[in-house]
């Protein structure tokens, strides 16, 4: 596609009327923005991107040197119509999407079907949806970046290869509906690598001595050393020799050594750090929390304050700040707190070069606190802000300092040691306390000689422990620290393994199902530089050389695809047809009485008679949703269309056809009497079911 085409967009003469016509990604930016801006600017969403790769079809020319087919995504016709329409109508158009590889890539392709010149300053971008940052913005328009267009069609392209190519092979290999992906399987096999190592461990037996003191307090030491050397108790033997050697000898304070220390706050947030603390704090899986940080992004209602954006722009791999929020949270934190708990600090990037032109991710106005806001926002939003805030604030403050006690006590030849802390200054705790900041207690004051009568000794049998199963949050951080994927890329990925059957959520922790193991061990056979970590994190220097070098991204390709392409021929010719077995259940088919079991179809589970081909009955597999029908009282279960769209009827069917599209609530609306419904999925926000009724809560 060529970069440079014709400028229509205002060319149809200029008057007093028209108006400069801004366009942004969001429905919701858009209506934050238009407040901003004012009546001489109309603000209009393109609503995510207008031009793609067909999903038909693989949509890239192989023999023109992986040219990409983009063609008008299916649905998007009037919205596509309505903006060339008010293109044609405003003197001026400045595309506004997000600032990242993949708003620049929506934006060249808004400029290519509204014929806008790309080599003229039509791209505006803004880091925060503030009344400054966007009248700013306005006043610096520049040319679109193809250095990140290209960044974004590498990515795009190569993704594209890996999917179209592998999926259809494990149709034919192992069932349809299934998928592989370039980040996607590399993740996959990162947690089925755990599970081999969980599987294959074998358990050490140890032992832990210690023994119980009360010199005006109350402490415990722990055996450290056998004639100053570290020793390790590895059975019960060992153990009561020990036990039995400490009680005929007295017990002497050694050492007793106090070191002040401090502990330093952690950078603000970037996009990975986030989902890492919104899962172990707040129980939020990473989509949850990147749908609920582009709301607060994009811009709430706050009460006083008008429509604005909460935070800064949300996908980022950089932990810097500007000088202006630094200042505005020196501000508030020597008002709110006092002088001594503002401290510069100053974080570093772990690669410097890729997309810095971001900030962190933080609170675009500092002095607005989380109860200052809470009002305004749903609970999770809430929460969420809060998190945000208080880990940019605590950013900007002072270290915690401690004083840390080590105590040696010997008795013979071993060495036993006691440790305290106690904290002298809160620092940032006082606004980003973590479960280690109350520290272990302090110890009575004990001097060197001292002579020490324990309350009793104590030997503990332990084993050693397998490695933890993976979590979202430990797995978005393996993938950060492997360079695997990027961070807006994290969140879809348990999801899309999870949908796939490859992978189950158990107690929180991630762990593979023997479909999953099939399709990673047939993917490591035959397919072993897409799973490779190390593979996928040069890859991913490669793609980002894209946007930061300036190297040709057909080049990136063109390298990667010969040996794509042998492993696809070599793997086509000899892996054999896999069967994954059917789960069977307790179900009888009622038409010819064998057991039904559960079988995967395009639209996920469903339950079949295992008498199939004599016998072709299926039935859906019914989840209730804890509600009962208001029409005849049975319970309402979800169902799937003939489309595969979830909804939510009536037990009763044919008998009572009541349903829903959207997850009821069990809640009555208090104006019609009709069943309140989730507004959005998994969402604390109600609406009513009945459309003619505006009933909100």
């Amino acid at each position: 596609m060529a970069t440079k085409v014709g400028n229509k967009a205002g060319s149809k003469g200029k008057t007093a009327a028209k108006k400069t016509l801004v366009i942004v990604e969001s429905p919701s930016k858009a209506k934050t923005i238009s407040r901003y801006l004012g009546s001489r600017y109309k603000v209009v969403a393109s609503v995510g991107h207008v031009r793609d790769l067909p999903k038909s079809k693989l949509g890239i020319d192989l023999e023109q040197d992986f040219e990409p087919n983009y063609i008008n995504i299916r649905g998007k016709g009037d919205i596509i119509r309505a903006l060339k329409k008010e293109a044609s109508l405003a003197s001026k158009v400045y595309l506004a999407t997000d600032p990242d590889r993949e708003g620049e890539a929506i934006s060249w392709h808004l400029a290519y079907l509204l014929n806008i010149d790309a080599d003229t300053p039509c791209r505006i971008e803004f880091h925060e949806i503030t009344k400054n940052a966007v009248k700013e913005a306005i006043k610096n328009p520049r040319t679109i970046d193809m250095k990140l267009v290209d960044a974004q069609q590498a990515r795009r392209v190569l993704d594209r290869l890996v999917g179209y190519q592998i999926s259809p092979l494990l149709w034919r290999k192992i069932r349809r509906g299934l998928s592989a992906g370039r980040v996607q399987s590399a993740a996959l096999k990162i947690i089925c690598d755990r599970e081999e190592e969980i599987r294959g461990f074998v358990p050490e037996e140890y032992w832990t001595i210690t023994a119980d003191f009360d010199e005006g307090g109350v402490f415990t030491a722990k055996l450290a050393a056998k004639n100053n050397k570290k020793v390790t108790v590895r059975n019960q033997k060992a153990a009561d020799e020990i036990l039995a050697a400490l009680k005929e000898s007295d017990y002497t304070v050694g050492g007793v050594e106090t070191k002040t220390k401090q502990r330093k706050p952690q950078a603000p947030f970037t996009t990975s750090t986030l989902q890492q603390d919104a899962a172990n704090k707040l129980n939020f899986n990473t989509r949850k929390t990147m749908q609920i940080a582009q709301q607060l992004y994009e811009g709430v209602n706050i009460k006083g304050e008008g429509t604005m954006g909460l935070v800064t722009y949300i996908r980022t791999d950089s932990v810097r700040i500007s000088d202006e929020a630094k200042t505005a949270a020196k501000n508030f934190i020597t008002e709110r707190y006092g002088a001594a708990y503002w401290h510069s600090n100053t974080y570093t990037n772990k690669k410097k070069e890729v997309q810095d032109a971001h900030e962190a991710i933080r609170p675009s106005r500092p002095d607005l606190s989380p109860e200052a806001v809470k009002e305004s926002l749903t609970s999770d939003q809430y929460k969420l802000y809060r998190l945000i805030w208080n880990r940019f604030t605590a950013s900007q403050m002072a270290p915690m300092k401690y004083e840390a006690q080590g105590v040696d006590i010997h008795n013979g030849i071993y060495t036993l040691r006691a440790t305290g802390t106690r904290t002298i200054f809160d620092g940032f705790t006082k606004v980003y306390a973590t479960k280690n900041d109350d520290g272990e207690g302090w110890l009575p004051p004990l001097a060197e000689g001292q002579h020490l009568d324990a309350t009793g000794e104590n030997a503990e049998q332990n084993f050693t422990q397998p490695p933890a199963r993976y979590t979202e949050a430990s797995l978005v951080k393996e993938l950060e620290d492997k360079d695997i994927g990027r961070p807006s890329t994290y969140a879809p990925i348990v999801s899309t393994l999870v949908d796939r059957k490859y992978i189950k959520r158990e107690k929180k922790t991630l762990v593979p199902t023997e479909l999953g193991e099939t399709v990673n061990d047939m993917m490591k056979e035959y397919f072993h530089d897409i799973v490779d970590s190390g593979f996928t994190a040069k890859m991913e220097d490669r793609l980002d050389d894209v946007e930061t070098e300036g190297i040709e991204w057909k080049s990136v390709i063109r390298d990667f695809y010969g040996g794509f392409a042998e492993d696809l021929k070599v793997a086509d010719e000899k892996i054999e047809k896999v069967v994954v077995e059917d789960t069977p259940t307790d179900e009888i088919c009622e038409l010819c009485g064998k057991p039904m079991v559960i079988r995967h179809g395009r639209f996920g589970e469903f339950l079949a008679c295992s008498g199939f081909p004599d016998c072709k009955h299926t039935r859906p597999i019914v989840r209730e949703v804890g509600v009962n029908c208001p029409v005849c009282g049975k319970p309402i279960v979800q169902r799937r269309s003939a489309r595969g769209r979830v909804f939510y009827g009536c037990s009763g069917y044919p008998d009572c056809q009541n349903s829903y599209w959207k997850k009821p609530s069990g809640k009555m609306c208090p104006d019609c009497g009709s069943m309140l419904v989730e507004q959005r999925a998994g969402s604390d926000k109600l609406e009513c079911s009945n459309k003619e009724c505006k009933y909100k809560e």
